[in-house]
């Protein structure tokens, strides 16, 4: 219950308006989102990667329905992936892309997402790095993979995220699990229908586990998102033959967890950054109980 109100309020205006003119609010904010500008992303990004981790950077934003907004997004990939080049960063670090923050829901939203999208690819591509395109609700699926097979013809290597919450992912894992396929599996942080997604959460784990299994058994490049100590093991069994697959996991959450875990595996981070924080920061309190503990109990001993 406490997780479908909290998904209910990263959709609402209001609760949005409450939460961002809280004085207290940004300095807990900044527990998972690097910071509002490219200089605080580069920083964080030069950080993780000393420690042994690679990093994938969302400038943060979605759901826009101004192509002026679409255009801006666009400019500030372009602008952060020549600076990750210009570090010596763009080894370690690709980025991960919204569509609907590039101009889903525009009208024409499908050519205006895949033409802006083309023009990040292009620049990851001259910057030596990649694009991994993110899943929103269940009703951007059909398009978001759309895009993804447009681009893989110029850009094999943009990236996919699928969601095992949702029943239609263990086949589309099928369908993706082949050579050259970067797929990020994640459980899922949006509010569904029980008619496209399971609800409760054994039948979530389990359908991981199911997705899981095909794509380690496929010849793609297994992204495996998870936060999830059961998974998290299950992963390491399943992967411990084969090298070409990575842990993924959120800035913030479990840190000795990914700094242990990047001693024997490949570790990626998501990284967040940008001023359109409060949809993705929302949806990280719900996910686990432990975030809303931390945010309350830094808002109560500031």
């Amino acid at each position: 219950m406490l997780r479908t109100a909290l998904l209910a309020a990263a959709g609402s205006p209001a609760c949005r308006s409450l939460v961002e003119r809280t004085p207290l609010t940004r300095p807990v904010v900044r527990r998972f989102v690097a910071g509002s500008t490219v200089d605080d992303a580069l920083a964080v990004t030069a950080g993780l990667i000393g420690s042994g981790r690679a990093v994938t950077l969302d400038h943060l934003g979605e759901d826009t329905t101004d192509p002026s907004m679409a255009a801006a997004t666009v400019k500030a990939y372009a602008e952060l992936l020549t600076l990750l080049a210009d570090h010596g960063l763009a080894a370690d670090a690709e980025v991960s892309v919204k569509l609907s923050a590039v101009g889903l829901r525009l009208p024409d939203g499908d050519r205006v997402a895949l033409d802006n999208a083309r023009r990040i690819c292009a620049a990851a591509a001259a910057a030596g790095t990649t694009v991994t395109l993110d899943m929103e609700d269940h009703t951007t699926t059909d398009a978001t993979l759309g895009v993804l097979r447009e681009l893989r013809v110029d850009f094999p290597w943009v990236g996919a995220v699928l969601q095992a919450y949702l029943r239609r992912t263990e086949q589309d894992c099928r369908d993706l699990a082949y050579a050259g396929s970067r797929v990020r599996l994640c459980k899922g942080a949006y509010a569904e229908p029980a008619s496209v997604a399971f609800q409760d959460k054994s039948e979530v784990d389990r359908s991981y586990v199911r997705c899981l299994r095909v794509l380690m058994d496929g010849t793609g490049h297994p992204m495996v998102a998870t936060h999830d100590p059961r998974m998290i093991a299950i992963a390491a069994e399943l992967g411990k033959d084969r090298p070409d697959w990575e842990f993924q996991m959120l800035y913030g959450v479990r840190d000795a967890e990914q700094r242990r875990l990047a001693r024997d595996h490949a570790v990626r981070v998501y990284l967040p950054y940008g001023d359109e924080w409060y949809g993705y920061f929302v949806r990280r309190l719900a996910e686990r109980p432990a975030n809303l503990a931390f945010f309350l109990r830094a808002l109560v001993t500031r």
